[in-house]
């Protein structure tokens, strides 16, 4: 299966990185609360980090007591990034794709993955390969672009009144998973599509129960900043799962 590495294309690279330095991007608003809200105390833990990036969360774990981070990404420009900015003696990077997983030594007592796993194709694979990783009782907690927008293929994503103000969602084609390309800075970025069951089934079968699920929404002082943002109660950006290896 093809391994997705688009984030070294320089143009792509660039674009995200600007998106991220932006005060009102959904990642810093909305997934990023949100998934450190779902995490269990880290003190003297063993992390591993799928898909990494610049490495920030990895040095976020470090401070809030973890034992020690190992962060995964395909990507040699996110990791020279995450070296340059966010090295510690208790943090390893490797340049490894999520795929890859079987070539990881040790056990792990939480695993973590921040918006990757919706660029993998092998989804049951790498959830298989996850829990193969965890100690009995080990959490793997991630997010990822909810299953409304990966299923997303092209036209106008929203009807809109006289005023071009956003009156619902254009749902269409949700029950067919599929590999998606998109333009997202760049063309042919691929995404795959899959419904919530989808995900929820393929979790039980590769051996977790699902403790928790969040799809954010903005507050009221999110709002009055930006109001912009109250199209999420029509369709959430973004899908949380916190869920615990079985015994």
């Amino acid at each position: 299966m093809a391994k997705q590495n688009i984030f070294d294309n320089e143009v792509f690279f660039e674009g995200y990185k600007d998106l991220r330095n932006r005060e009102k991007n959904a990642n810093n608003l909305f997934e990023i609360p949100a998934l450190f809200s779902l995490l269990p105390d880290l003190k003297g833990l063993r992390i591993l980090d799928l898909g990494c990036g610049f490495g920030e969360h990895c040095k976020d774990y470090i401070r809030m007591g973890a034992e020690k981070v190992v962060g995964i990404d395909i990507s040699e420009k996110m990791l020279e990034v995450a070296k340059a900015e966010n090295s510690d003696p208790k943090i390893t990077y490797l340049n490894l794709a999520m795929e890859d997983l079987n070539e990881i030594d040790g056990e792990f007592d939480l695993v973590i993955s921040s918006l990757a796993l919706h660029y993998i194709e092998d989804f049951d694979g790498v959830l298989k390969n996850i829990n193969n990783l965890l100690v009995k009782d080990g959490y793997f907690i991630f997010s990822q672009e909810s299953p409304l927008s990966t299923c997303f293929s092209g036209g106008e994503r929203w009807t809109r009144d006289e005023n071009g103000n956003k009156l619902h969602l254009n749902l269409t084609n949700y029950g067919r998973e599929k590999e998606a390309s998109s333009e997202w800075f760049v063309e042919d970025v691929k995404r795959y599509h899959r419904m919530f069951s989808t995900i929820v089934n393929s979790l039980v079968d590769a051996g977790f129960s699902i403790e928790h699920m969040i799809e954010p929404l903005p507050n009221e002082e999110i709002l009055a900043k930006y109001p912009d943002y109250d199209d999420l109660f029509h369709k959430p950006d973004f899908l949380l799962v916190k869920a615990k290896k079985r015994g």
